[in-house]
Formats: structure tokens, C-alpha cells, sequence
């Protein structure tokens, strides 16, 4: 594999891809070819090379790197000394990590949460309004900016100058504050309030993703079911309770689920925004640092597990919820 790594020029990139490309291209014609001619080719052989690539992507991709992750994980930095469980012993007993793995439980407990439930209000707020499309068009832009982008963007509305007379605060919470009568404040400094302004970051992004996926399942509801309880005397948070939130459940747990899954591995937000100082650290992020900027190539495998680990109960739940839902139907 030494050839992928010493591809480093823009040319011998560029080599790489076109030679990449033409091998999926052959790869392709060959299947298809196989497809257009059955009586030639075994059965067996056709669904080998449909299943085939996958099964080595996969396999080369996410099952290869993720068993040699968990075996960097028992040594230690140099990757030569057995060190067993004392990467794992660390992170869950140092103070510093600690901290690390509070506030990754406070990102999957609250933002899912948070970020649903305002795209469930927004959504049964606007559904058939006349406004509609413009309305949700505007909670959904933050969804087609990057991670990146958006933590700029919120970095300049809570950025802090001292209140001093004849200075302007750029940030514009800050300066709402102001207004306001109030001192401006170090939003991105003082722990542990600074971990709850960098959810608002991923809350105001995952909105808009929460809203349109539970608006088509509002839409989705049939209209003899709404019309049945309205004869029943059923309205506003009557309908909403026992019509609206039963119906689209199996919506709300893929929401839920799939907002958990990308908050857990936050990493850009809290990259961009602070660093992971001030006690904003989660674990994604302190896997990088640790992999990347002090070389703990162990400690930092370890924490991917950790990583890892916490997301298998979330597919868990996630699988067997879609599935009791399909029997209920």
C-alpha cells in the first residue's frame, strides 16, 4: 500500500484518480455485461460481482480500520508496548476526561432533543399556511451550510469587547445586552454555560432537518383519521396529542435518533469555536487532539471505541423502534 502514500504531487494524484476511475469503469462494464448475457455467466457469478465491491469496500473500509482501531487501543503511544485497559482506566477516571464525557452526554441528551421538539412545533405551526414554503425555506437554510460556516457565523454573534464608552460590540448578543442595560459577557469563555451556547449552534442547524422530515410525515397523516377526530370533539393539543405525535412516531424516533448519532460525533463545532478549551471538549474532538496534535495514538484509538461504543445502543434502539413500528402496522 505504499504507492497510495507516496502519491503526494498533484500529478501523481491526479494519476491515481484516472487510474481509479477507469478500473471502476471496467469493473461496471463487466457486470453489466454479465447482466446483458445470463445464459453465458453462472447466477452466482453475477451476484458475486454486484455484491462483491461492496463487500470489499466495506470490508477494507470500516471493518479493517475499526478492528485495527480496537487493537491500537490496549498499547500505548508507540503502538509497541502492551498497556491493556490503562487507556480506557484513563479516560474514564481523569478529571480532564471526565469532563470530556459530561459534555458529550449533554450534547445527546439535550440537543436531539431540543433541536426535535422546535422542528415539531414549527412544523405544525406552518402546515397549510399560506406562507409555507417560504417559512420553512428559512428554518431550513441553516441545513446547506457546513459545520464550519456556521460556527463562524456564530462565533461573530457571541464575540466580547469590553464595555468600555465609545466601543461598539461586534458580537450581537453582546450588543443586545447592551441595549439592554446589561454587561457583555465572555459567552465562549466561562464553563460550564459555554458548552450550552455551542449546542445552540447545532440546535439552530438540526431545526430545519427535524422540520422537514416530521412536515412530510404530518402531510403523510391520513385525512379520514383528522377528520374522524375532529367529529370527536378533538382540537388543538387534544389533536396534537393523540392524532398528530402517534402518527408520525415512527418519524419522530428516526429525527431523535439520527440527530443523536451526529451530535455524539460533534466535532466541528466545538473545533472551530473554541478549540476544545474551557471545558467545551467532547469526545471526537479529543480523539483528534490526542491522535493528532500530542501523538497519543493509543489513548486516542481508545477514545474512538469509546466513540464507537456509545453509538451502537442509539442503531440499537433505532432499528428495533422501525421495526415494532412496521408490526404495529
Amino acid at each position: 500500500m505504499d504507492w497510495l502514500t507516496d502519491a503526494g504531487t498533484p500529478a501523481e494524484k491526479l494519476t491515481l484518480m484516472v487510474v481509479a476511475i477507469v478500473l471502476f469503469v471496467v469493473v461496471m462494464g463487466a457486470i453489466l455485461l454479465a447482466v446483458d448475457r445470463p445464459k453465458r455467466i453462472p447466477n452466482w457469478l453475477v451476484v458475486l460481482g454486484f455484491v462483491g465491491p461492496t463487500v470489499l469496500a466495506i470490508g477494507f473500509g470500516l471493518v479493517y480500520p475499526g478492528l485495527r482501531t480496537m487493537y491500537a487501543s490496549f498499547f500505548d503511544r508507540g503502538g509497541k508496548n502492551f498497556v491493556g485497559l490503562d487507556n480506557y482506566v484513563t479516560a474514564f477516571t481523569q478529571d480532564q476526561f471526565q469532563i470530556v464525557l459530561r459534555n458529550t452526554a449533554l450534547w445527546v441528551l439535550i440537543v436531539p432533543v431540543v433541536a426535535t421538539f422546535i422542528g415539531l412545533v414549527y412544523a405544525v405551526l406552518v402546515d397549510r399556511t399560506r406562507f409555507e414554503a417560504v417559512a420553512k425555506g428559512l428554518i431550513f437554510l441553516p441545513m446547506a451550510i457546513s459545520m464550519v460556516a456556521a460556527s463562524i457565523i456564530w462565533r461573530f454573534v457571541y464575540e466580547y469587547k469590553p464595555n468600555q464608552p465609545g466601543v461598539n460590540q461586534t458580537g450581537l448578543a453582546n450588543q443586545l445586552l447592551v441595549w439592554l442595560g446589561r454587561e457583555p459577557q465572555q459567552f465562549l469563555l466561562n464553563a460550564p454555560t459555554n458548552t450550552f451556547f455551542l449546542m445552540a449552534v447545532m440546535v439552530w442547524i438540526q431545526t430545519g432537518f427535524a422540520m422537514t422530515v416530521l412536515s412530510a410525515a404530518i402531510k403523510a397523516i391520513p385525512d379520514d383519521i383528522i377528520e374522524a377526530a375532529r367529529l370527536d370533539g378533538l382540537k388543538g393539543m387534544q389533536m396534537f396529542r393523540f392524532i398528530t405525535v402517534p402518527s408520525i412516531r415512527p418519524a419522530l424516533i428516526v429525527v431523535v435518533t439520527t440527530i443523536a448519532m451526529g451530535t455524539l460525533k460533534v466535532f466541528d463545532i466545538v473545533r472551530t469555536m473554541t478549540g476544545g478549551n474551557f471545558e467545551t471538549s467532547v469526545v471526537a474532538n479529543e480523539f483528534y487532539t490526542q491522535s493528532f496534535r500530542f501523538n497519543e495514538q493509543g489513548f486516542g484509538a481508545a477514545l474512538a471505541v469509546i466513540l464507537f461504543v456509545f453509538v451502537i445502543p442509539l442503531i440499537v434502539y433505532n432499528v428495533r423502534q422501525l421495526r415494532l413500528s412496521e408490526e404495529i402496522r
